[in-house]
């Protein structure tokens, strides 16, 4: 049980970075271009906490495109076929 969170959890990365890297390569391909249409959910700036002694830094960002969805989707669906065999 433990392993296959591991695994969707890879999976879930490395759909992460092969859709942004699609979605960054069809960019410029008019009809590609679709691939890279999404939204920025997240801060707009980080919160900073100045303690004089310690200061620390919090934000979050998340660029969530088609390809990246498509991505996630594919990834986590050709590795369960694999996990199962």
């Amino acid at each position: 049980m433990k392993s296959k969170f591991w695994l969707n959890f890879f999976l879930v990365c490395v759909g992460i970075v092969v859709g942004t890297l699609a979605a960054d390569l069809c960019a410029d391909v008019p009809f590609l271009s679709w691939l890279g249409y999404g939204m920025n959910f997240g801060m707009a700036a980080p919160a900073t906490f100045n303690l004089q002694v310690l200061s620390i830094t919090l934000g979050l960002s998340l660029n969530l495109n088609i390809s990246v969805i498509i991505f996630i989707i594919l990834s986590l669906i050709l590795g369960n076929l694999i996990a199962k065999k």
